[in-house]
């Protein structure tokens, strides 16, 4: 049986189910706390679970990320709340050089298993600094797992399996996505984990396959609508949900199945999930193709910070229509 949560409320629900079944496992970030978070997700979870479990930080992504990360490596499984993760800058070291390496460079003798999660997203008005999509980055780099969720189902999922994992998972969010809603399995039907690696497909179709993830699997549903009301166009839409590891092999299905494909990334064209996933399909399902592959990413300049204008610069359904429309 499922219920309707927001992503917001789904997240929670996953955070304090872990914090439930797993006495190790902390929240930690900025304004976490009493405050309940900065969106809310973290909202009663400090009058529940007390200073322990739920603990503010000071604003200091370096210190409070190079913390969780070397309590993670001493049997804690912190969940660290970054504001932003355009923030991840001021701790790139710690993300990269620190949680990424701990595993390979202890042969193996010390895990990381740390969770840092946040809003990763354009879309918001809040201008250049504010708007990083990092997912393609930290995906580069071997060690790191990185997962982006569209739906509050796979939220919750998700962020239970990230949790659990003895690597460091970065979970990237979406603002505009924390009052969606959506079906989320009732926990009395059972633990709900979602594994990282696996896509999901939201839509299916035999025309055209849309491959996204976070909020760009919603922008392709909604053209996959349009191209099949106007223009008779059955769009398949596969999610990816994990970033990496990512499930090459939904994508070559999919692939294989429809014959066309657009890259639907919110991230920068140059480099980028997308690239990556592109680079994939021509070296393992090139004869399949009846086209070239064609991407929707946002324009590549730091982020207008007119509404309007933003709107544009991310892939949005016109955007993505006049995209597959293209192909013939």
């Amino acid at each position: 049986m499922s219920r309707i949560l927001t992503y917001r409320e789904a997240l929670r629900e996953g955070l304090d189910e872990e914090l439930a079944r797993d006495p190790n496992v902390v929240l930690m970030g900025e304004e976490v706390a009493q405050y309940n978070g900065a969106y809310k997700v973290t909202e009663g979870l400090w009058k529940k679970w007390g200073d322990k479990r739920i603990v503010d930080t000071p604003i200091s992504e370096a210190g409070f990320i190079g913390m969780g990360i070397g309590a993670s490596m001493l049997g804690v499984r912190p969940v660290m709340e970054l504001m932003f993760w355009s923030f991840h800058s001021v701790a790139f070291d710690q993300l990269v050089s620190n949680a990424a390496c701990v595993r390979y460079m202890s042969g193996g003798l010390c895990n990381c298993p740390i969770v840092v999660r946040g809003p990763a997203n354009g879309g918001t008005g809040v201008g250049a600094t504010h708007s990083h999509i990092p997912e393609g980055l930290f995906a580069a780099f071997p060690g790191l797992k990185v997962c982006a969720p569209a739906t509050p189902a796979d939220a919750k999922g998700l962020i239970k399996a990230a949790i659990r994992d003895n690597d460091p998972v970065y979970f990237m969010e979406n603002t505009l996505l924390y009052g969606t809603t959506g079906e989320v399995p009732d926990p009395a039907d059972g633990d709900f984990v979602i594994p990282l690696g696996l896509a999901e497909i939201k839509r299916e179709g035999s025309d055209v396959s849309l491959i996204a993830h976070g909020r760009s699997v919603i922008q392709a549903l909604a053209a996959a609508e349009i191209l099949k009301n106007d223009h008779g166009i059955d769009a398949e839409v596969l999610d990816l949900r994990s970033i990496r590891p990512l499930d090459q092999d939904a994508i070559l299905k999919s692939v294989m199945k429809t014959n066309r494909v657009v890259l639907v990334d919110e991230s920068k064209p140059f480099g980028g999930v997308s690239a990556m996933v592109a680079m994939l399909i021509q070296d393992h399902a090139f004869d399949y193709l009846d086209g070239p592959i064609k991407r929707v990413c946002s324009i590549d300049a730091p982020a207008i910070y007119s509404p309007h204008i933003e709107h544009e610069q991310l892939p949005n359904p016109r955007r993505i229509v006049e995209k597959v429309l293209s192909l013939g």
